[in-house]
């Protein structure tokens, strides 16, 4: 098509592109942990007691606490009847048991763009080799599957999310003021984003990060995956 005005300022053409599938029903597996798509019947009774006694998980989340297993599996079962996300149970390989949840979600393969959210990780699971290499295997998913862009949302006063997510690699983007209502009360919502230029840095860092040599004979790590991924993000959250 042919502009009337070639002198207006346009982007850049998207030369040798086609929409990416959607994600699927496949497990994502890396070392230390193992992606399994969430199901009632397999993992909802394993996560409730690994969520057991820890309600403050909930507190930024558009659903729960959860007060039984019951309700639990019924939330479970529901959820995963939607297919405008596709969630996964995760399960931590140096403790072999199921201790999280995350999805794809607003998922665009027109705009090759897709959206991780919906992270539950239990105590058990937080701050360990397998909560970040999840998150790895899924942006891996994503950009391996020719998304362009890779987005994390969060309440805006979720400050531990907000780092979560610039740890990772993800750009700060900006608030969303009075974006939705969330268990009666209003959500600002933060933007974090990646897109598939930034991905191939992004990947190394991860590797890096996750190598059994960035580790001590304690398990302590010897080079933060946020001085990795720092030198690829493109703008920092103002509130970290």
């Amino acid at each position: 098509m042919t502009l009337l005005n070639p002198d207006r300022p346009v982007g850049p053409r998207v030369e040798n592109w086609s929409p990416p599938p959607a994600p699927s029903s496949e497990t994502l597996k890396g070392q230390y942990a193992w992606l399994e798509p969430l199901e009632a019947e397999a993992h909802a009774a394993l996560l409730f007691r690994a969520y057991l006694g820890h309600d403050e998980l909930w507190d930024y989340m558009p659903y729960g606490p959860f007060h039984s297993a019951a309700q639990y599996h019924r939330w479970v079962r529901d959820t995963v009847a939607d297919k405008g996300h596709l969630f996964y149970a995760i399960k931590n390989l140096e403790s072999g048991e199921f201790e999280g949840v995350a999805s794809f979600l607003r998922i665009n393969p027109a705009a090759g763009s897709i959206e991780v959210g919906n992270i539950n990780y239990a105590p058990a699971l937080q701050r360990t080799r397998a909560a970040t290499e999840a998150m790895f295997l899924m942006m891996q998913w994503a950009f391996d599957a020719g998304y362009r862009r890779y987005e994390w949302k969060c309440n805006a006063l979720n400050g531990p999310s907000r780092a979560a997510g610039q740890r990772l690699g993800l750009s700060f983007e900006g608030v969303f003021r009075q974006m939705m209502v969330v268990k009666g009360r209003n959500r600002d919502t933060a933007w974090f984003g990646a897109i598939d230029t930034e991905w191939p840095a992004l990947r190394v860092a991860f590797q890096s990060w996750l190598a059994p040599s960035n580790f001590d004979a304690g398990g302590r790590q010897i080079e933060s995956l946020s001085a990795l991924t720092q030198s690829v993000r493109v703008a920092t959250d103002p509130s970290l």
